[in-house]
């Protein structure tokens, strides 16, 4: 496609980007696509695939320094060192080794004079390049937070603070203020950007949106359902997604424990990640528990339209530091969803009318919960209509895109 000289020119670096089909590389990656059917030059920055498996995809090693072109986006992939099990110290140096990396393919792609340099985080260690990328381009930078790293680093105790952490955040305050826009995905997380000093004029919110033309109800089984030999009347509670440090996926392993004896309910997990080993373990010989691996984008609405009941557990210490990005494609899928969260933070909040909400970590209360969902299907049936008017109203694509690319744009 021929992109007129005058257009826009967005530079975007961002460690997750297609073929990734989880979690910010989604996102990342259909924005870039929007901008550019809309006439925009977009570059792309970013990592080889290797998540949520934490593994450099086949076909990207080995590793180095190449470009590619994915629907009309100008990729730039960076090498960067990925840990078998990713934790504490090992987290730091894999992020580390990529805003290095990165800094390489951002100082060259000067020369392409962007007017708009937007950065994603995580990982925030690519953040102070985008930055001074921006200010020697003479261009717009735009800082978007899908979490926040370090305070979830620092509260689920993967870094240890200690002496250092009034540093780390006095260092994040400073970053937060070099950039034109600071965007994140729920109002609770804008209200915690203003607690970092982030002026209200240069807070912007921009949610996760969902596909809620090709993610719709199912009006019949699922094919899955044959697939994994369950019956068409049976109840299926389902965890989609990544099985990483941040879900407290031990809850669903002690859930299909206690309710074992319930043989018209099955537990589908379906992800990849370091806490999948865990959970199998939990789960060995259970007969009402099927795995799976991450399922393919075209087969997304018979995947989300197996659940009867989406899983959404979530650990205390993470609440408004992280919105689950899976939640949008649950609630359009017109489901209800039982989550763990605290009152008053955004997951609660999101589910009020369309799901259930219990304590993070209490097993006795999700068990319950589970159990009086799978009992009664009315209920089951005006929760999952409430999420997907919810999802029509709030959270379509192009609606939310637009809004970007108007605040992007913006003088």
């Amino acid at each position: 496609m021929s992109v007129p000289s005058d257009s826009p020119r967005i530079l975007v670096v961002g460690i997750n980007y297609a073929p990734e089909n989880i979690g910010t590389g989604k996102y990342t990656s259909e924005m870039c696509e929007w901008l550019t059917a809309r006439g925009h030059s977009v570059r792309v920055v970013t990592a080889p695939p290797y998540y949520p498996a934490w593994k450099v995809w086949d076909g990207y090693r080995p590793m180095w320094y190449r470009r590619e072109r994915i629907s009309e986006v100008d990729v730039i992939r960076c090498p960067l060192w990925v840990p078998t099990k990713p934790s504490g110290i090992t987290r730091i140096l894999h992020l580390a080794s990529f805003g290095l990396s990165s800094s390489l393919a951002l100082l060259w792609s000067i020369g392409w004079r962007p007017t708009h340099v937007v950065s994603i985080a995580p990982t925030l260690a690519n953040a102070p390049m985008a930055a001074l990328v921006a200010r020697l381009s003479g261009a717009r930078g735009w800082l978007h937070i899908q979490d926040f790293e370090l305070d979830a680093a620092l509260d689920m105790g993967i870094v240890e603070a200690g002496p250092m952490k009034r540093l780390a955040m006095g260092l994040e305050r400073l970053l937060l203020r070099s950039f034109d826009r600071v965007s994140t995905i729920s109002p609770k997380m804008v209200e915690r950007l203003g607690k970092k000093g982030v002026a209200p004029a240069r807070r912007v919110l921009f949610p996760n949106w969902a596909d809620i033309d090709a993610i719709q109800p199912l009006s019949r089984p699922s094919t899955y359902r044959q697939e994994l030999g369950i019956p068409d009347d049976a109840v299926v509670a389902l965890y989609s997604g990544n099985m990483g440090l941040k879900q407290g996926l031990e809850l669903l392993g002690e859930a299909a424990l206690r309710l074992c004896d319930e043989q018209r309910l099955y537990f589908v997990f379906g992800g990849q990640g370091p806490g999948r080993d865990a959970l199998e373990v939990q789960c060995a010989g259970l007969p009402n528990v099927r795995f799976l691996g991450l399922q393919p984008t075209e087969r997304l609405k018979d995947w989300l339209g197996l659940a009867d009941i989406h899983l959404l557990p979530q650990r205390a210490d993470v609440a408004d530091l992280v919105m689950p990005s899976k939640l949008t494609g649950m609630l359009a899928s017109g489901r209800p969803t039982l989550a763990t969260a605290l009152p008053g933070t955004g997951v609660a909040l999101a589910l009020e009318r369309s799901g259930r909400v219990v304590a993070p970590g209490d097993v006795e209360a999700f068990t319950s919960a589970l159990r009086e969902l799978a009992a009664n299907p009315s209920v089951r049936k005006a929760l999952g209509d409430a999420a997907r008017s919810q999802a029509l109203n709030t959270l379509a694509r192009e609606s939310i895109l637009n809004r970007f690319e108007q605040a992007l744009l913006a003088p």
